[in-house]
């Protein structure tokens, strides 16, 4: 390090991510117009001092993915200095978060041990847009004092803590927010109505929980949601309202799994969903001034990483208390990535407008009590990967094309009825083409919900035509998947 002490004392920006440094450079200390320090991926123990506060013209602060394990305590005849980007996470920080009142606009302290209730010192950073506080154990509630945020804040992660009480009622007017993700904490209770009031919301997840209720129709007045996630919770009640569309105009992925919801799907379920495959997910782009990212974790059936560049559409039903047939209108949703619609009590047969979803890499069908034979035309679905029928009443031989032929045995186990590879269980002398006898049940269940389709498109067209002349957003973020 020698040579690096060396370095101008008007130098305003210090780049050392991942060069090996062991202590904090003392030199730094000198740099009095620093303005962009990252040490980011380095092997720094113990305290961050608390000189690093002292140097005036500090704006960006990536300390990330090291050791370091406390903050050495604020004096307070420091200066306050405008910090844009703190970034302490990826570390092991212990014992409680003690955050200075400064300017700060993004902070980011996840995936340490971070204990005690959040601070109520963070309501006082009134310019803060993205808070990330994942990941460590911090417990108690809520503060209801996160409201004072409101003008500015665009994410608010809170995931993976010890988190307890209900969601309060902080929302109202938040509507630069952008992401809110509570999930996999302790939260009781129902949701906070005042979320109606987050009209740029685009990702929320309060999966892991234990909150009740019916499912949040109201929420569909949010014009930009195209993320909802309250799968493991204890929601209950129908998924669909008589007389009403489904609305969401712009969801596209959609998790509740492992729930309580019951009840038949109508035919025309899924007629006027509109999942198509987005390029436009501009709530989270480069975080702009300076480098790092900012993460939103989501977890799916398939425990899937989904990298958000282009958002991709899926659909997790599985885990619930469903019955009755799988509506042929899940053949619309054309860009339908993933399908899990397992472990409820969906009867009939396999529906064949699956084979309209050509973008499809995963289903899983399993643990219901499905009949009848595995449509042949799946095996044109060159991008199907992921296939999972087990456990169901299905007959017939497998069909042989590649896409089922790479599945695992188990993943058609437990219906006595199937036949042929990768089953060890041979067809003998039946016609691996499989018969067409459910042909007119369901040419008569697709003319309905096509004309259902058609009585629909009036009122959607005219929603999204509204949507789209009240939407205006700045994009910010970027967002990876993690989990």
């Amino acid at each position: 390090m020698g040579s690096v002490s060396k370095l101008p004392s008007r130098m305003n920006q210090l780049l050392l991510s991942g060069c090996g440094i062991t202590e904090f450079p003392e030199f730094v200390r000198n740099l009095q117009h620093i303005s962009d320090l990252d040490l980011s991926n380095n092997k720094i123990k113990g305290q961050v001092p608390q000189w690093v506060w002292k140097l005036p013209q500090l704006m960006i602060l990536n300390l990330s993915t090291n050791s370091f394990t406390g903050l050495e305590r604020f004096s307070n005849d420091f200066p306050r200095p405008k910090i844009i980007l703190l970034d302490l996470s990826l570390n092991a920080f212990q014992g409680p978060l003690v955050i200075r009142p400064v300017y700060m606009e993004a902070l980011l302290v996840s995936q340490n041990n971070f204990t005690g209730k959040i601070p109520r010192s963070i309501c006082q950073l009134s310019s803060l847009q993205v808070l990330d506080l994942s990941n460590n154990n911090f417990t108690g509630s809520i503060p209801r004092c996160l409201k004072k945020l409101n003008n500015y804040l665009s994410v608010l992660n809170l995931r993976n803590n010890q988190l307890s009480g209900n969601v309060p009622e902080i929302f109202t007017n938040a509507t630069k927010l952008i992401s809110l993700d509570v999930s996999h904490n302790k939260l009781v209770g129902t949701l906070p109505r005042s979320l109606k009031s987050c009209s740029s919301l685009e990702v929320f997840n309060v999966g892991s929980n234990e909150i009740n209720g019916s499912f949040p129709f109201w929420l569909n007045s949010l014009p930009k949601l195209q993320v909802l996630v309250l799968r493991n919770n204890k929601f209950n009640g129908l998924l669909y309202n008589l007389h009403h569309t489904f609305g969401f105009p712009k969801l596209q992925i959609i998790d509740i799994a492992n729930n309580h919801f019951t009840g038949n799907l109508p035919s025309y379920y899924f007629a006027d969903w509109n999942m198509t495959t987005r390029k436009d997910f501009s709530g989270f782009d480069y975080i702009g001034y300076g480098g790092g990212y900012y993460y939103d974790s989501m977890s799916k059936g398939l425990e899937m990483k989904l990298r958000i560049f282009t958002l991709p559409t899926a659909i997790d039903f599985s885990g619930n208390k469903l019955r009755g047939k799988i509506p042929q209108s899940i053949g619309m949703l054309k860009d339908l990535i993933v399908l899990n619609m397992s472990s409820n009590g969906f009867t009939g047969n396999i529906p064949s407008s699956l084979a309209n979803l050509t973008q499809l890499e995963s289903l899983d069908l399993s643990h219901n009590k499905l009949s009848g034979h595995i449509p042949p035309t799946l095996g044109d679905l060159t991008s199907l990967s992921n296939i999972t029928v087990s456990h169901n009443q299905l007959v017939g031989p497998i069909p042989q094309r590649a896409q089922f032929q790479t599945q695992d045995a188990w993943s058609f186990e437990e219906n006595f009825g199937l036949c042929g590879l990768p089953l060890s269980k041979s067809c003998g002398n039946v016609d691996m083409e499989q018969p067409q006898e459910q042909e007119s049940e369901e040419e008569e269940e697709v003319i309905s919900w096509i004309a259902a389709a058609i009585a629909l498109a009036p009122g959607v067209i005219f929603g999204l035509t509204i949507g789209h002349i009240v939407i205006t957003q700045n994009p910010q973020w970027f967002v990876t998947g993690r989990r």
